[in-house]
């Protein structure tokens, strides 16, 4: 009885696994019966390609979850850390920019023949690619 009892425990087991794992043309794929594809269990690319990373991507970024990982407090506290440094990165990275639009500005407004006045000043420094010329005229 115990001989039958795992036979028939075989058959069953060897039915069950040709039933899910074929599929009638060999491949052993899905095209006529199978288990469909599981769906990816992490997400394709979570932070864009197309611009740098902003804090609100940062925010907004969730990562899954696995058996062997980090502690999620630890993760979060990271990547709060990060958004907090480039929201402060841009925004310094835009002072400057403003701050530099400015000084060009005044620069310009304030001493407009700033560069005839260092082609004057170095015309005296000798000859030079692209300065006056120091050889006396030709007549003839």
């Amino acid at each position: 009885m115990f001989v039958w009892l795992m036979v028939a425990m075989v058959v069953v087991i060897g039915g069950v696994t040709l039933a899910v794992l074929g599929s009638g043309d060999g491949s052993g794929g899905p095209t006529s019966g199978g288990l469909p594809e599981a769906a990816p269990d992490r997400p394709d690319d979570p932070l864009p390609q197309d611009r740098a990373v902003t804090p609100a991507d940062l925010a907004a970024l969730r990562l899954p979850v696995a058996p062997r990982g980090y502690r999620m407090g630890d993760v979060d506290e990271v990547l709060d850390r990060l958004a907090a440094e480039l929201a402060d990165r841009d925004a310094r990275i835009e002072e400057l920019r403003v701050a530099l639009a400015g000084a060009q500005a005044y620069a310009v407004s304030h001493d407009p023949g700033a560069a005839g006045d260092r082609t004057a000043g170095s015309a005296g420094a000798g000859p030079h690619p692209g300065g006056p010329r120091t050889d006396p005229p030709h007549h003839g």
